[in-house]
């Protein structure tokens, strides 16, 4: 049999990537060839492997150092690098985005230039913007239509009733195409999360809730809420860089808000599947860890950064084909 070298090996797609990474209490570094994360235990240092080149996302939380090599690595795999607190929340990081969500993305100018021309083409027009954002928000009615219906969610004891998800995602899906600036439009999608959480309070039974964003003091669905959110962040990161989209290029959250890219993105999968996932854990009585753990896992299952990028793509291309 033949050597195999590094050279013969594909690069594993980012849509197709199976790992997003939380850690703390640990040093990355390299080991052998190997980008790995370093923990105490007593006397001994355990050593685990970090699989760079099927992974999207690494979060480093509290107690943690990165080595300059381990850097070197995993820029060269494409693997987008966090800084965050404790438990995930909040996220931060010298470098650009914002003070709430900010990334060390990778630096490659070998990347894709084809939707980054499609998506300079509209940007700059306010109608075609809107267009886009519309775009935006009817795909993420359409995620959430398909997965808060799931046999997964069910088996969970998120059953939720259909009709009653129906008609709110209709009405939206109105109020989404009449709507006439990013004002109305912003409205709208506050006003689609409030009636998704009373929806969610009333499928399991939860009682009272108010969404309260960080500092939510000891009540758990908030508290997942944020924590689920980032990784959410994490990958539309990952899907604008993927296509070489600048964060700044936002077609939603204002178009001087740094980073507003990444949360337009975000908005794709984070009721649809972020939601149910922290209701059923704080139900539960799970731990950050189990709800993370099961938020990675439901964000895979649903192939959540392959439809990122692809309706990214498909956005670019046909609101790009509007523009004289």
């Amino acid at each position: 049999m033949d050597d195999l070298h590094p050279a013969d090996l594909k690069a594993v797609l980012h849509s197709k990537r199976a790992n997003i990474y939380y850690l703390e209490h640990c040093r990355v570094l390299v080991n052998g060839g190997r980008v790995e994360y370093v923990t105490d235990e007593g006397r001994r240092s355990a050593y685990w492997n970090i699989p760079i080149a099927n992974t999207t996302t690494v979060l480093l939380g509290t107690g943690t150092s990165v080595t300059q090599a381990a850097m070197r690595e995993l820029a060269k795999a494409g693997v987008l690098v966090g800084f965050c607190g404790g438990g995930g929340t909040p996220l931060f990081s010298a470098n650009e985005v914002d003070v709430e969500v900010a990334w060390l993305s990778p630096q490659s100018e070998y990347r894709p230039t084809e939707y980054l021309q499609a998506w300079v083409r509209f940007w700059f027009d306010d109608d075609l913007r809107l267009a886009a954002a519309k775009s935006f928000q009817q795909a993420r009615l359409q995620r959430i239509g398909k997965q808060w219906q799931t046999p997964a969610l069910r088996d969970d004891g998120f059953a939720v009733e259909a009709k009653r998800l129906e008609d709110l995602l209709q009405r939206s899906s109105r109020q989404i195409e009449l709507a006439p600036d990013n004002t109305t439009l912003l409205t709208e999608e506050a006003r689609l999360t409030k009636a998704l959480f009373k929806l969610a309070v009333d499928t399991v039974g939860y009682g009272d809730f108010t969404r309260a964003k960080r500092g939510s003091g000891s009540d758990p669905a908030n508290r997942f809420l944020d924590h689920g959110n980032y990784l959410a962040y994490g990958l539309g990161a990952t899907a604008t860089w993927v296509l070489g989209l600048p964060h700044g290029l936002a077609v939603l959250h204002g178009k001087t808000r740094r980073g507003g890219l990444v949360f337009d993105v975000a908005d794709l999968v984070k009721d649809a599947s972020i939601l149910p996932q922290a209701f059923i854990s704080a139900m539960r009585g799970d731990d950050e860890q189990t709800f993370r753990r099961d938020c990675i896992e439901a964000l895979s299952r649903s192939e959540s950064l392959d439809f990122m990028i692809e309706t990214l793509k498909t956005v670019a291309i046909s609101v790009a084909g509007k523009a004289v």
